[in-house]
């Protein structure tokens, strides 16, 4: 495994800044948004597609310090009936065209998240039982049927472009935030679907990632390096749903930290260890969103601990 970054954590610099920071940091692999609601401060998808000489250009700064793009990232909600909706699917769609001029055989995207019917507009994530009140198992079965007919025409898409691997991430609030709905949507859609295994998001949730591993193996695509930490004392009066803004770190229940913040470095080894026995050997992305320390402090602490528990 190596270990690349989520280049969002840099988003004041400009791309050749960028490179530069992340390169004085020994890292020479980048995942940069592309499309959906990321910052995109480092592709601009619309003008390398409709200008040959930029994406040139574009390319050759990676070349000349020796970095490669390990994916490129369009997550969001392409399932919100909605313009904004739209223009996340319209963004995606560019992304895998964008991939395939790139030769980026990789894209990290989520599974987005339908209304609760055809006249509804507002996106909604069934946590509970489908038993109870009666309109959730119909609501809960429409959703998946509009989840798995966007991902069936997308993936064709990305096929034509040249994308090989599709990594969905296992996000809280979206239809697929585990393991289990993971085999589900790769089990309707195709084996180019596979899982950006984001260990942080199962923590906060109560499932133990490295089980996950086990479960996942053979269709792990990708891995954010990302910890989270459920706060002792916090959680025990109110448990682990949490909704009040990330910002207001020192009040949630849980919060994203950098890497061994949450975890100790032991559990980080037999996490690496675990999924590289699953047959995953690609690149570790650092995901930086620790808002209980400087940006500073946060990438190095997690590319220290990264670096002393990766399985190379």
């Amino acid at each position: 495994m190596q270990l690349a970054i989520c280049t969002d954590v840099f988003a004041d610099l400009s791309f050749t800044d960028m490179l530069d920071k992340v390169k004085s940091l020994g890292i020479d692999a980048v995942e940069m948004t592309a499309g959906g609601w990321g910052a995109r401060k480092h592709v601009d998808t619309a003008a390398l597609l409709a200008d040959p000489a930029k994406l040139e250009a574009f390319q050759g700064e990676l070349a000349k310090r020796g970095m490669r793009i390990s994916a490129l990232n369009t997550s969001c909600n392409p399932l919100w009936p909605s313009a904004t909706g739209e223009e996340y699917k319209k963004s995606m769609y560019d992304c895998a065209v964008l991939a395939g001029k790139l030769g980026v055989k990789k894209l990290v995207a989520m599974a987005g998240l339908p209304a609760g019917n055809e006249t509804d507009t507002t996106p909604n994530w069934i946590t509970s039982t489908v038993s109870w009140p009666d309109f959730m198992a119909p609501a809960y079965e429409y959703q998946w049927k509009v989840t798995v007919a966007f991902w069936k025409e997308f993936a064709a898409h990305c096929k034509a472009c040249g994308v090989e691997q599709i990594a969905i991430e296992e996000f809280p609030g979206t239809m697929v935030w585990s393991a289990g709905t993971m085999l589900k949507l790769r089990d309707a859609v195709g084996p180019m679907i596979g899982i950006n295994l984001d260990p942080s998001h199962m923590m906060v949730l109560g499932a133990d990632p490295i089980a996950a591993a086990r479960a996942l193996r053979g269709c792990i695509f990708h891995v954010h390096g990302k910890d989270a930490r459920i706060e002792r004392g916090l959680s025990d009066v109110d448990g682990i749903l949490e909704p009040r803004p990330v910002t207001e770190s020192a009040d949630r229940v849980w919060n994203y930290v950098a890497v061994g913040c949450g975890k100790d470095l032991q559990w980080w080894k037999e996490f690496f260890s675990v999924v590289h026995m699953m047959g995953y050997d690609g690149d570790v992305s650092l995901e930086m969103e620790d808002l209980t320390m400087t940006t500073e402090a946060g990438v190095n602490t997690s590319i220290d601990a990264l670096r002393q528990t990766i399985s190379q």
